[in-house]
């Protein structure tokens, strides 16, 4: 007979938000989400994934969807409008680097080869605000097996559309287009690590990162790279946008943690969007049962920055 113990990051079934309330709750949604749905096409159809439960109500979906960094479409939260611009079909990904086959293969053709699911994860911005948000989507390690990465690959990296005629923000002097990512292939390994094709039950919107982009609950939301066009697997740790732009305050890890504030501000709270609750922020932003062993030998790395 199997004795289950209660985690930390497990609810009461009772605790969840019913189903009906929170498609009721979408129904009743106008105005500004109106305008960010305006691009999708048709319902995902996907089955949750009752194994990580985010502990909090789902964000009014239109607060999701207009509140949303997306430097390529400018520095503000409502680059909503802006991003209404960007093109997302056809869409290729390029497999690069220490790959078995160098490719570059069309999404619909990556998409027939995997199964999608819909994951609700919290979301936690460096900015100190946050997010609960029903994502539509499949493994990343089922991507990084489609690539076929060659043996002495480490690390994987992310690099994003960079269109300067549907993107005014690549004009921007400060910043280095295209935005980099990158995780450890023992990162990308783990279940959390989520390639993101829809959320709220419909296709991505564009301003939050169609047609595909990463999710990494456990890190800081600019981990979660956006509008994916390329993914290269090394051997080497690769540059990333913020850590190339202020290396003083960030770096490749960026893991959730409260205790280790940010350069200018403190992390040791978040504020959700829809409800402006003030909340204390938990350590791996809530998943340290899945991913805290990752990082038991790397004590002296920077891994919260």
């Amino acid at each position: 007979m199997f004795i289950g113990t209660r985690k930390g990051w497990e609810i009461s079934e009772t605790l969840v938000t019913p189903e009906a309330l929170v498609m009721g709750r979408r129904a009743a949604l106008g105005g500004a989400a109106g305008l960010a749905a305006s691009s999708l096409l048709a319902p995902v159809k996907a089955e949750p994934n009752p194994r990580y439960p985010a502990g909090r109500d789902i964000t009014p979906e239109a607060d999701a969807t207009t509140y949303n960094n997306f430097y390529e479409f400018g520095t503000d939260k409502s680059i909503y409008r802006a991003a209404q611009k960007l093109q997302t079909a056809p869409w290729t990904i390029e497999f690069a680097g220490m790959v078995d086959k160098p490719r570059t293969m069309d999404l619909d053709a990556i998409l027939k080869q995997v199964t999608l699911e819909e994951r609700v994860y919290r979301h936690r911005c460096v900015e100190t605000w946050a997010m609960t948000v029903p994502w539509t989507g499949f493994p990343l390690k089922a991507l990084v097996a489609l690539a076929g990465p060659a043996a002495g690959a480490k690390y994987i990296a992310f690099e994003t559309l960079a269109d300067p005629k549907t993107m005014p923000g690549l004009r921007t002097s400060y910043f280095s287009f295209p935005y980099n990512e990158g995780l450890t292939l023992q990162e990308a390994a783990n279940d959390l690590a989520f390639m993101v094709t829809g959320m709220y039950g419909k296709p991505l919107p564009k301003q939050d990162g169609a047609p595909i982009r990463l999710a990494v609950p456990w890190k800081y939301g600019f981990k979660s790279a956006k509008s994916i066009v390329k993914i290269t697997f090394t051997d080497k740790q690769p540059e990333t946008f913020w850590s190339q732009i202020q290396p003083s305050e960030y770096g490749f890890w960026a893991n959730v943690n409260p205790a280790v504030p940010h350069p200018r501000w403190s992390q040791a709270s978040e504020t959700l969007l829809g409800t402006s609750q003030r909340v204390p922020t938990q350590i791996w932003n809530g998943y340290g049962a899945f991913v805290a062993d990752m990082y038991s030998d790397k004590a002296s790395e920077r891994l919260f920055v």
